[in-house]
C-alpha cells in the first residue's frame, strides 16, 4: 500500500519506515506534523500511520483534518496512551485501529495488512477487476490463467490504479505516490512507466483496459467488450 507514517522520533521513525518498505510498501516517513498536513491535502494514501504526540500539530488534530477533508482511507495511531478513554477519543477523531508503543513490528505489519484488506476489491491476497487479478505477494498479474510477474513499480503503479479503477489519475498523482517524498522522477518516467505497464498488459489481452483520457491523466476500467 502507498502510506503516509508520521513519527517526530527518528529513531522509530526509520525502523518503522523500513519494516513497511521490507513487506513491499511504499512509505512517505515524515518527522514534521506541518508536513503531513501539506502531504494529506496533496497526495492519495491507502492508510496513515500517525503518532498521538506530535509537536504542533497532533496526531489526533492530523486524523480530524484529514477526515474533514473527506478522505476514508484508514488511519492507525500509534500511543502510549492506552485508557480506555483515550482510545475513545482518537477513534472518535476518526481513527480505524491504535496500537500502544513501543511498536511491536510484526503487530504493525499484522495491523497494517488487516486494515489493507478492508479495501472492497481486496480478496485475500488479490485485488480483483473483471477476471484481472493482483496477486499482492508475489507481484504477479493474471488473467485467462495466464500471469506474468511485475517490476516493484510497475506493481505500485497496477495496485494503485485497481484500487481506484474508474478514476481518472493525473500524471501529478502519479508522481506523488508512486515517488516517496523528497525524490524527483525523471521528466519522463511516468510515461515511460504507463508504456511499460501497457505492454505487460498486453500479454493478458488488456492493453486496452488502461486508457489515456486526453488532457487529464489515465484510467483503468473493464472496457464494455472483454476480448
Amino acid at each position: 500500500m502507498i502510506i503516509l507514517l508520521v513519527e517526530d522520533d527518528p529513531a522509530q521513525l526509520r525502523p518503522l519506515g523500513i519494516a513497511l518498505s521490507e513487506s513491499g510498501h511504499l512509505v512517505d516517513g515524515v518527522e514534521d506534523p506541518q508536513e503531513a498536513q501539506w502531504l494529506i491535502n496533496n497526495k492519495d494514501y491507502d492508510l496513515l500511520i500517525l503518532d498521538w504526540m506530535l509537536p504542533i500539530v497532533s496526531g489526533v488534530s492530523l486524523c480530524q483534518q484529514y477526515r474533514a477533508l473527506g478522505k476514508a482511507s484508514p488511519v492507525l495511531m500509534l500511543t502510549a496512551k492506552d485508557t480506555t478513554a483515550d482510545k475513545v477519543v482518537g477513534l472518535d477523531a476518526g481513527a480505524d485501529d491504535y496500537l500502544v508503543k513501543p511498536v511491536d513490528i510484526p503487530e504493525l505489519l499484522a495491523r497494517v495488512r488487516a486494515l489493507g484488506r478492508r479495501s472492497p476489491q481486496w480478496h485475500g491476497d488479490l485485488l480483483s477487476l473483471g477476471d484481472l487479478y493482483l496477486h499482492i505477494s508475489t507481484l504477479t498479474l493474471e488473467r485467462q490463467q495466464t500471469s506474468i510477474r511485475l517490476s516493484s513499480r510497475e506493481f505500485h503503479l497496477m495496485e494503485y490504479l485497481m484500487r481506484r479503477s474508474g478514476q481518472v489519475i493525473t500524471r501529478d498523482n502519479i508522481e506523488q505516490t508512486l515517488w516517496t517524498w523528497g525524490t524527483e522522477p525523471e521528466s519522463n518516467a511516468v510515461t515511460a512507466l504507463i508504456w511499460r505497464l501497457r505492454q505487460r498488459l498486453d500479454e493478458l489481452d488488456a492493453k486496452s483496459w488502461l486508457e489515456t483520457v486526453y488532457g487529464m491523466g489515465y484510467r483503468l476500467k473493464i472496457p464494455e467488450k472483454i476480448s
